[in-house]
């Protein structure tokens, strides 16, 4: 049997090019078209040297994909962009994994009120599956368009959800503490991913108004059956890849212990190959360059708090590689294909 063939939209960027890194060594799938708007003509590895070798492909405008015979695209491209190409792309009738937040929550109102954009493909919510597989696992192999989740949403979510889906929280005070390398603020150069004011920094941002929080709430909220919303506050640290988020919440399990709280989070994920329940609290180079997410879980007698700490790697289960995981199921092939990276340490 051929390898599927995979377009990536917008390839130059931190996620496109991981998109390209992993598939390289992917069993059952092809890079046969990658495209960029303003390197096209250009070979990938010209633009990121480190592919020199591996691979020489010339970038293409995103058009050329009408000329190319693919199975599947994958969308790495900026909020707002996306849905453009999703609409263009709708009568190609391939499954799209569309990796902006464009198709995440679950109205275009919704949409339009937290990223301040009106959405011009609103057709397309219909057709969406949150990517999210721990969660939404039967439902992606149907989809049309998978809205990968958010690399903080990720990181938060998989952190809540067993406590959510059982009522052991108190949901009316939930607070996720996140920090983020600076990757995540994506390629193009910035005020907020300058050397100058990242290097020997740490702060707080978005407060009270950055997007994920919605996309938070609204998958918990439908995980726990009851509306519920999280204090989230997201912060830059001075490297360049990973998530580590400290979540709370009050306890609402009288009977609740450390081995109890264990047992939760172990069965919850039992046979998930990309979640690991610690015994200590992680650090972002235990998943560094990988797909999995590392969960630490603990009750503070003292306060009745549960605490949670949850860390990914924000290009990988925060991006290109969930997204592939998500390609894996879509097509029916073993999910931890192309993905069973170790770690990177140091």
């Amino acid at each position: 049997m051929s390898n599927k063939k995979v377009a990536i939209i917008g390839a130059t960027g931190y996620t496109g090019s991981e998109l390209i890194r992993f598939l390289h060594h992917h069993p059952e799938a092809e890079v046969s078209l990658i495209t960029s708007e303003s390197r096209k003509g250009e070979k990938l590895s010209d633009v990121h040297p480190f592919f020199n070798g591996f691979t020489d492909q010339l970038l293409h405008p995103a058009s050329a994909i009408e000329d190319h015979s693919v199975d599947i695209a994958f969308l790495a491209l900026p909020h707002g962009v996306s849905m453009e190409y999703v609409k263009k792309f709708k009568d190609l009738k391939i499954p799209i994994i569309d990796l902006s937040g464009d198709f995440r929550l679950e109205t275009p109102e919704i949409y339009e009120k937290w990223y301040n954009k009106k959405h011009t493909y609103t057709a397309g919510f219909e057709k969406a599956v949150y990517g999210l597989p721990e969660l939404y696992r039967s439902e992606i192999p149907s989809a049309e368009i998978i809205a990968n989740p958010g690399c903080y949403p990720t990181s938060v979510i998989l952190a809540l959800a067993p406590l959510v889906k059982e009522g052991w929280l108190d949901t009316d005070f939930i607070i996720a503490d996140s920090k983020s390398g600076v990757t995540g603020a994506g390629i193009k150069a910035s005020a907020v991913n300058q050397f100058s004011g990242v290097n020997d920094n740490f702060k707080a941002y978005a407060i009270k108004t950055h997007r994920h929080s919605a996309e938070i709430g609204e998958k918990l909220s439908l995980v726990s059956g009851k509306d519920l919303k999280v204090q989230f506050t997201p912060h830059l640290i001075p490297v360049d890849r990973g998530i580590l988020s400290t979540v709370y919440g009050k306890s609402k399990n009288p009977g609740i212990s450390e081995q109890s709280l264990r047992e939760l989070f172990e069965s919850f994920y039992k046979g998930e190959p990309f979640v690991k329940i610690g015994d200590t609290a992680p650090t972002l180079k235990e998943v560094r360059g990988t797909n999995f997410c590392k969960i630490f879980c603990t009750y503070d007698q003292n306060t009745g708090n549960i605490i949670i700490i949850s860390v990914i790697d924000n290009l990988v289960k925060g991006a290109a590689g969930q997204a592939i995981q998500n390609m894996n199921l879509l097509f029916g092939w073993d999910e931890t294909s192309g993905l069973n990276q170790i770690p990177l340490n140091p």
